[in-house]
C-alpha cells in the first residue's frame, strides 16, 4: 500500500454522515470498531492509507474484565493518553479453590508499560482507540455493515446508506462476525464460550479475585474498575447456559458478601474458545481479506484474554497491508507467531482448572515467592505457555514438583483412553 494524499473526507469530524458517492473509495475497509478494528485503522491511516471503518455501536461497554496487561500498555502507551484514562492499578491477586486461597501483592509502577495489570471499562478504552484512529485520518461510518463482498478487482461493504469500495477488507466484527460468516464459516457452538455475570455498581477495589470452579471447568473473576466491579465466569457454550452461569456468579457474590445490596447489571457475551485442532484448521485470510481479533478466534482459551491478541493481530494485519504483501502472508504470520501459544493454552486448559492442579498452585503460592512470580507473570501476559510447565517444575519444591508430574501423567492417560475410546466406535 503506497501512501496517498488524504481525500477531503479525512478532514471531516469523526462520525460525519454527509458522504458523497465519489468519496466512497478507500484502500482498506474495516468492519468493526473495537480494539482490533480501531488499532488496525490507526496503524494504516498513520502509514498514509485511506481507511474507512464501519460500526454503528462502538464505542460501547462490553462484558469483559477490562484487564490491560503490560504488553498491551507497551503497545498503546505511546498513542493513548494513559494518564488521563480511568485506569485502576491492581495491587493484589487473590486465588481461590475450594476452601483454600492465597493472596499476594501484584507489582504496580503506575500506568506504564511495566505495570503488571491495570483495569479499565471497555467503553472508555475502545473510545480512546477509535478516537486515535480518526485523528490519524481514518473515517468512521456509524452504520452497520449489511453485506460484504470480495472480488478479483476489489472489495465492497454495503450499509443502509449505500456501498463503499476498497482494495482490502478486514473483518474485526467479533465472535458473530459478518465477514467471517460470508468468507469462511461461523463459529460452531463448541468453538465458543459464554462470558456471563454482572457489573456491581457503586463499589470498587484494587484487588483481582480469581476462583477456579468445575462442572464445567473455568473460573470466576472479579475485576475492579473505577466505579464498579466486573464480575463474571466463562465456560464452553456447549456445556452450559448464560442463565446458569449468571446464577453461579450471583451465588458466589452472596456467599462472599461482595458488596451486598449494590446494584447488579447482568450481562452475557459469546467469546471464541478454540481447540488446538481448531487453530490448525483456521483460515484467517484470503485474497484481499483478513480476520482480526475475536473474528479470527484469537482469544486465549485458558484465560479468555482477547485484548492483547486483538491489538497484536491488528498490528500484524496493518503491517502486512502497508507493505503491499498478500493477505495470505498475514495468515502465515499468525501461524508462526500467535497460533502456537494459543494452541498450548487450549491443551493446558482442561488440566489447569482441575481441583488437583488448583490446590497444588495455592500450596505453591503459600510456600514460594518464585511460584507467586509465575502466576503474576502469567496474569500480566509475560509468561508464555511454552515454558510454563518447565518454570513451575523448576520453582516448585521437590514434593510439589512430583505431584505436578503425576497430574500431567494422569491427564495424558485420560486423554489416551478418550482417544482410544473414540477410535473404537
Amino acid at each position: 500500500m503506497k501512501p496517498r494524499p488524504k481525500p477531503p473526507i479525512a478532514q471531516l469530524p469523526a462520525g460525519h454522515r454527509t458522504l458523497i458517492f465519489d468519496m466512497r473509495q478507500s484502500d482498506v475497509l474495516i468492519v468493526g470498531a473495537g480494539p482490533a478494528g480501531a488499532w488496525a485503522a490507526f496503524q494504516l491511516a498513520r502509514a498514509g492509507g485511506r481507511v474507512t471503518i464501519f460500526d454503528a455501536s462502538h464505542p460501547r461497554e462490553k462484558p469483559c474484565g477490562g484487564g490491560l496487561t503490560g504488553r498491551v500498555l507497551s503497545m498503546v502507551g505511546p498513542v493513548l493518553p494513559l494518564d488521563c484514562l480511568p485506569l485502576v492499578p491492581v495491587t493484589s491477586l487473590r486465588f481461590e479453590s475450594g476452601s483454600a486461597f492465597s493472596e499476594f501483592a501484584m507489582p504496580t509502577l503506575g500506568a506504564t508499560a511495566e505495570t503488571a495489570l491495570v483495569i479499565i471499562d471497555r467503553r472508555t478504552f475502545d473510545a480512546a482507540l477509535l478516537e486515535a484512529a480518526c485523528r490519524a485520518g481514518a473515517v468512521h461510518v456509524r452504520e452497520r455493515a449489511r453485506e460484504v463482498r470480495v472480488g478479483p478487482s476489489g472489495v465492497e461493504v454495503e450499509t443502509q446508506s449505500g456501498r463503499w469500495h476498497g482494495d482490502v477488507l478486514a473483518g474485526a466484527d467479533g465472535a458473530t462476525s459478518l465477514v467471517r460468516r460470508r468468507l469462511v464459516a461461523p463459529f460452531t457452538r463448541n468453538q465458543l464460550s459464554i462470558a456471563a455475570g454482572c457489573f456491581v455498581h457503586g463499589v470498587s477495589s484494587s484487588q483481582v479475585r480469581i476462583r477456579t470452579v468445575g462442572g464445567p471447568p473455568g473460573y470466576i473473576w472479579s475485576f475492579p474498575r473505577a466505579t464498579h466491579l466486573a464480575v463474571g465466569i466463562c465456560a464452553q457454550a456447549d456445556a452450559t447456559t448464560a442463565d446458569a452461569l449468571r446464577d453461579r456468579v450471583a451465588a458466589w457474590l452472596d456467599e462472599n458478601r461482595v458488596a451486598p445490596g449494590a446494584p447488579r447489571e447482568p450481562y452475557s457475551w459469546p467469546i471464541p474458545s478454540l481447540s488446538s485442532a481448531d487453530f490448525a484448521r483456521e483460515r484467517p485470510a484470503g485474497d484481499r481479506w483478513m480476520l482480526l481479533g475475536d473474528a479470527a478466534g484469537l482469544v486465549d482459551p485458558l484465560t479468555r484474554e482477547g485484548i492483547y491478541f486483538a491489538l497484536a493481530s491488528a498490528q500484524l494485519g496493518a503491517d502486512t497491508i502497508a507493505r503491499g504483501a498478500s493477505c495470505r502472508r498475514y495468515a502465515d504470520r499468525l501461524r508462526e507467531q500467535v497460533y502456537p501459544e494459543l494452541s498450548r493454552a487450549a491443551d493446558l486448559k482442561v488440566r489447569f482448572f482441575t481441583s488437583g492442579f488448583s490446590d497444588l498452585m495455592i500450596r505453591g503460592f503459600d510456600r514460594s515467592s518464585a511460584v507467586r512470580d509465575v502466576m503474576i507473570d502469567l496474569v500480566a501476559g509475560r509468561q508464555p505457555y511454552a515454558t510454563l510447565k518447565r518454570r513451575l517444575l523448576r520453582t516448585f519444591e521437590v514434593g510439589l514438583a512430583l505431584r505436578l508430574l503425576r497430574l500431567q501423567l494422569a491427564g495424558r492417560v485420560r486423554r489416551f483412553v478418550r482417544i482410544r475410546s473414540t477410535d473404537s466406535r
